[in-house]
């Protein structure tokens, strides 16, 4: 169920003074501005999940009138222009203070929203998950798959199980997470060879692994109402 909001408060400079906040570095405290790094999902026109975006570029697509808001409340939604969703500053007490990040202005502050959709894009995300080195280590939690220790992105590399030179190629099924000293201890031969056990057998997500591991904190609750199984492949940019 969505509905439309009534216009917040009068409409005054404050969308376009937004614009000024999102594209001028001189009007961003730095130090309390945390919210520039907070992540939206991004719909098409027919509400599908396409995208996840960065805060400041999910503000530019709504300053253009490219894309609305959607607020998720209590399971129904609101479908949220820009200028609205900038005089829903104003009420920050009344509105979430908890449960958004903020940008924060010299002269005001407001909230990223959750969840943006586009205006006039109906195309649809594609259906498989993308084999990359940040997917993969998503996957596998940064578990190296060998010894089970979770480690730092940069204390870990990816592993063929079978090897390149027996013939294994790059796969969801032939690629895992492994620390260096494990990596090292396995070589070029099959785990059977070097006499090491996998964790678990490595398999292709029918998810995108970032998107299920933002799922798991309660700030990003919303997102679940538009992630239907057909389209979990959306993609981070």
């Amino acid at each position: 169920m969505k509905h439309r909001p009534a216009s917040l408060v009068n409409p005054g400079n404050r969308a376009s003074a937004a614009v000024g906040i999102v594209h001028a570095a001189s009007e961003l405290d730095v130090s309390r501005n945390e919210g520039l790094d907070a992540i939206v999902l991004v719909l098409n026109k027919l509400y599908v999940a396409v995208r996840v975006i960065n805060a400041k570029r999910a503000f530019c697509l709504l300053s253009r009138n490219i894309a609305e808001v959607i607020h998720v409340d209590s399971g129904q939604y609101s479908n949220i222009d820009f200028e609205s969703w900038t005089e829903l500053a104003a009420l920050r007490e009344q509105f979430l203070p908890d449960g958004h990040d903020w940008i924060r202005g010299v002269r005001f502050d407001i909230p990223v929203p959750r969840v943006i959709r586009l205006l006039g894009y109906d195309r649809l995300p594609r259906q498989e998950v993308k084999l990359n080195r940040r997917n993969l280590f998503a996957r596998d939690r940064n578990q190296c798959q060998y010894c089970g220790r979770h480690f730092p992105t940069n204390e870990l590399s990816i592993d063929h199980v079978v090897p390149r030179r027996l013939g294994g190629g790059d796969s969801w099924i032939n690629l895992v997470c492994a620390c260096v000293r494990c990596n090292a201890r396995k070589g070029g031969r099959t785990p059977e060879q070097a006499n090491m056990k996998l964790v678990r057998r490595p398999v292709a997500p029918r998810r995108n692994p970032m998107i299920t591991l933002r799922l798991g904190q309660k700030k990003y609750e919303s997102w679940k109402a538009f992630l239907d199984d057909a389209y979990w492949s959306v993609e981070l940019g």
